[in-house]
């Protein structure tokens, strides 16, 4: 086959990619900062201790990222064949996604901009 060859490269390809389990939630309506402050507090932490920091944590971004948890642990159990005993995070970060611009009108004829802000959240696992 040529060094170029299609098959070649996707198998190539395949070798490279990450096996690690994870999941990712796209467009969740939180903005990074908030969503960053309940990912260092799970970060590095087994799959129990960080679920039930999630289901005591007040901020609405626990909710969206203990579903994202839950999610992460399915995939691994049931794709990758681990045990849910020995899994922690291994990863787990947000990147920035689009803002939603919206006005909100002020006094004498002013308006003010509203930034809804979202963001792509990420969390990898792996065994202990």
């Amino acid at each position: 086959m040529a060094k170029g060859h299609r098959s070649q490269i996707k198998r190539e390809r395949n070798e490279q990619r990450d096996t690690r389990p994870s999941a990712k939630i796209s467009y969740a309506r939180v903005s990074v900062q908030k969503a960053c402050f309940v990912l260092d507090a799970i970060r590095g932490k087994d799959v129990q201790t960080a679920l039930g920091i999630l289901a005591y944590n007040p901020r609405y971004a626990s909710s969206v990222i203990e579903k994202l948890l839950k999610s992460a642990i399915a995939n691994a159990e049931n794709n990758n064949g681990m045990s849910v005993e020995n899994l922690y995070i291994e990863e787990c970060y947000a990147n920035k996604g689009p803002t939603m611009k919206r006005i909100k009108p002020r006094a004498q004829g002013r308006a003010y901009r509203i930034e809804k802000r979202m963001s792509h959240i990420t969390i990898v696992l792996n065994e202990r």
